[in-house]
């Protein structure tokens, strides 16, 4: 694999539900119970190649969204490290053009593009603003950006809401790549979507790919579209890596319990007969995670040992590593 583009060690967030001034202040002075602590991200470790596409996949509320904002500089960490080209997002973040290196996508196109602007605006404004392309040649910038994600030249005097969905997308798409980024976080872009245009975009996305080598981080609960467009995979449980390792040998052969489960639900084209099973039990509450592996009151292969011990994500050959006590590789 080559140098990283993108380190994360120990990566954590932790967020204080129904905390307000009143009530920390009341708490303090009458020593009422501590607050509750919801851990979103716990102890993340991953590193990101150059011209890579890195995948995460999980169940909704295991922790990508938050994730790739701690990626991306939304949110700030609570603990761990962030390295871009081997230095602190910190120092990185301070100056103002280097941040914009890394660029976003997100979910919903309606809500993250703003609706009192015009397209050529959304997209051209960040580029003049930050000296990427003169303000006098700026039309002519963003129509090329446009003519990149499939768009037309008559769309920069349009408003959002006059979009389809999948040509919102485009014009968020667009916005990112406006500011020339050397890496791309990807939050659910399809999933918002109807399957025939997020196989347009998903088609988008790879010819982006190849053509500027950006790096990628594509987060997703579609094993399919993964499977399809990233070249390795990180599976997340209640905030944490469960297992890593390239999508071919993830989908090939499975070894963390939460892992094979997943694939064994996920829709296949085959005249074969066979019984949905699901993964049984209920996702336990991540402001009261269980002890020991999170994934215990659910896994069928669970022990005492699972109950009480934590286990790391370690490598268990080359380039496939998992967190399971009770698999060894195969």
């Amino acid at each position: 694999m080559n140098e990283p583009i993108f380190e994360a060690n120990d990566l954590s967030r932790s967020f204080t539900v129904g905390s307000s001034p009143f009530r920390d202040l009341a708490n303090h002075f009458l020593h009422d119970r501590q607050p509750t602590v919801l851990r979103a991200v716990d102890n993340v470790s991953i590193t990101l190649a150059e011209g890579e596409t890195l995948g995460v996949v999980g169940e909704s509320g295991c922790g990508k969204s938050t994730l790739a904002r701690l990626i991306a500089g939304i949110l700030p960490v609570s603990s761990g490290e962030r390295r871009f080209r081997g230095e602190a997002y910190e120092s990185l973040l301070a100056r103002k053009r280097d941040a914009l290196k890394i660029q976003m996508v997100f979910q919903d196109p309606l809500s993250s593009l703003n609706p009192r602007l015009r397209v050529g605006e959304i997209v051209g404004e960040a580029a003049v603003l930050h000296g990427v392309v003169p303000r006098a040649k700026v039309k002519d910038y963003v129509v090329e950006i446009l003519a990149r994600v499939g768009l037309p030249a008559d769309s920069v005097g349009r408003y959002p809401h006059q979009f389809s969905g999948g040509q919102r997308q485009r014009v968020g798409i667009a916005r990112a790549l406006a500011v020339k980024p050397q890496m791309l976080i990807c939050d659910e872009a399809v999933a918002a979507l109807d399957v025939s245009v997020q196989a347009q975009i998903i088609n988008l996305l790879m010819d982006i790919k190849r053509d500027s080598g950006l790096a990628m981080i594509f987060i997703s609960h579609d094993l399919g579209v993964i499977r399809h467009l990233c070249d390795r995979v990180a599976v997340m449980y209640l905030g944490r890596v469960v297992e890593l390792a390239k999508t071919s040998e993830l989908f090939a052969s499975p070894t963390h319990p939460y892992t094979r489960m997943l694939l064994e639900g996920m829709p296949k084209i085959s005249m074969q007969r066979r019984k949905f099973m699901p993964i049984q039990g209920e996702i336990p509450s991540p402001l009261n995670p269980p002890a020991g592996c999170h994934f215990h009151p659910r896994c069928p292969i669970a022990t005492d040992h699972c109950r009480e011990i934590r286990p790391e994500l370690r490598e268990i050959k080359p380039g496939h590593m998992h967190a399971c006590l009770n698999i060894e590789a195969r």
